[in-house]
């Protein structure tokens, strides 16, 4: 049977840990989002929008952690719901209440492998870029003969779409240690 003390600080634990991962994860949820519409809307506007063509399947991927980190949100709400019935008279097992953050480990992992293969698709593009501008393994800027360059320099807007899927990806590993540490609470003996 398990203490009263010790379910109340379960209970405090899941509230506030619950709270601060739902509050890190919804402010940089917002960030990515905002950098992702900006960097949709910007790429539409950019008069050279083939040279964009690399970054998006990276952005795909980071699209879709987005939508996984979405979801994480959801189960960070779930988990102060559940921190609230672990102080009521009928309160959720142990068992449901592990099931709860292990759903949050696999989301955020998931969450993890997304934003990662994205980061590298983005890096894979934006560093054939740069060897292309730099001339390091494709011979320098191309120009045509009327002093066009047919090579485009990495963008800022290319840089926003690295960002989002930095963004993502630190909202998924916050996800993981918060959840893995309320892992170790729930199931801690004392």
């Amino acid at each position: 049977m398990v203490d009263q003390l010790d379910l109340q600080r379960i209970s405090a634990a899941l509230r506030r840990i619950g709270w601060g991962r739902l509050w890190t994860q919804l402010a940089l949820a917002i960030v990515v989002l905002g950098v992702l519409i900006f960097n949709n809307i910007g790429g539409q506007v950019a008069a050279s929008a083939n040279r964009a063509l690399g970054l998006s399947p990276g952005l795909s991927i980071t699209t879709l952690s987005f939508l996984v980190l979405l979801w994480c949100l959801w189960q960070s709400w779930l988990v102060v719901r559940c921190g609230r019935a672990l102080a009521s008279p009928v309160r959720p097992s142990k068992g449901e209440t592990a099931r709860l953050i292990k759903r949050g480990v696999l989301a955020d992992l998931a969450g993890l492998t997304l934003a990662a293969v994205g980061y590298q698709a983005l890096a894979g593009s934006l560093f054939l870029q740069a060897s292309m501008q730099a001339g390091f393994a494709f011979g320098g800027a191309m120009t045509t003969p009327g002093g066009r360059v047919t090579n485009y320099p990495i963008t800022s807007l290319e840089m926003l779409a690295v960002l989002s899927n930095t963004q993502v990806l630190f909202a998924h590993l916050l996800g993981l240690a918060t959840s893995l540490w309320l892992l170790q609470r729930v199931y801690r003996r004392d």
